[in-house]
């Protein structure tokens, strides 16, 4: 999640330097060209040093009346750095091993976690898996309606295909950072897969499948939260967690402000990596 700061530059997203927005980060030598701004101390003090040797080299009539000589090679234009808006991906596990409670809790986490995400600006998307499929219910939005709206409608039942909404997330992450954002996924889930990638059952290949595809959510560096939301913590759901390299919550000892500031660290984080 990103921080806002009082200018609104969020500070929990990856940080991008040389820009023309954003907050002063010191100044690079160069022309004020396609609207960089010029930063004339900084020129000056550039130029200062050579004062004397360019005015003795200088022999035109008019010397004597130029207080300052500033060439090419002075000119500084300040360098600004600003930090990609965070995107944060909710993935919901609304199969039948998660019952239809769980299922409820898990919606009043994320009621919460999207909450914080509207103060802080940043945008969020949904993504529901259940039966064969996942589903993206909402593309990356800052509408906390739309959000709400369709958390609402998730009905829940059906198979659990885990490795399939895994793919998705990482694919909708990896689509949010081409688009300059910082990706942060949170994971709600028992991890308890019991449908593969091709869509057959069968929790051995079903466990194989979700465990490669959190590998390469792994390779990918996307920080990633993983809430697990069965009753009791699950030897699944941990096991999950450690392949994708995210962090572990169990939501049943998980309270609003402990999985805000897990999922705030999270971004903060892939920031500063």
């Amino acid at each position: 999640m990103c921080i806002r700061d009082r200018h609104g530059e969020g500070r929990a997203g990856t940080p991008v330097t040389g820009g023309l927005r954003g907050r002063p980060d010191g100044v690079l030598p160069g022309p004020a060209r396609g609207g960089a701004r010029l930063s004339l101390i900084d020129t000056l003090r550039a130029a200062a040093p050579w004062q004397a040797l360019r005015r003795r080299s200088d022999p035109s009539p008019d010397a004597a009346r130029i207080a300052v000589r500033v060439r090419r090679e002075d000119f500084r234009v300040t360098r600004f750095k600003q930090r990609s808006e965070t995107t944060t991906v909710f993935a919901v596990d609304a199969s039948g091993s998660s019952a239809l409670h769980r299922l409820a809790e898990a919606k009043g986490a994320v009621e919460l976690l999207l909450a914080d995400c509207y103060v802080r600006r940043d945008s969020v998307s949904l993504i529901a898996f259940r039966g064969r499929s996942a589903q993206v219910l909402l593309p990356p939005t800052r509408s906390l309606v739309r959000a709400r709206r369709s958390l609402a409608g998730l009905a829940g039942g059906g198979g659990t295909p885990l490795a399939t909404a895994i793919d998705a997330t990482l694919a909708l992450a990896e689509s949010t950072r081409r688009h300059g954002r910082t990706p942060v996924a949170v994971l709600l889930t028992d991890g308890c897969a019991n449908v593969a990638l091709d869509g057959t059952g069968g929790r051995e290949r079903a466990g194989l499948d979700a465990l490669q595809s959190a590998r390469l959510l792994r390779a990918s560096g996307i920080r990633t939260l993983v809430l697990d939301t069965s009753p009791h913590p699950q030897a699944q759901a941990r096991r999950l967690a450690e392949e994708m390299g995210a962090v572990y919550l169990p939501l049943p000892y998980a309270d609003a402000a402990q999985m805000s500031r897990v999922v705030r660290a999270a971004a903060m984080d892939r920031a500063a990596s």
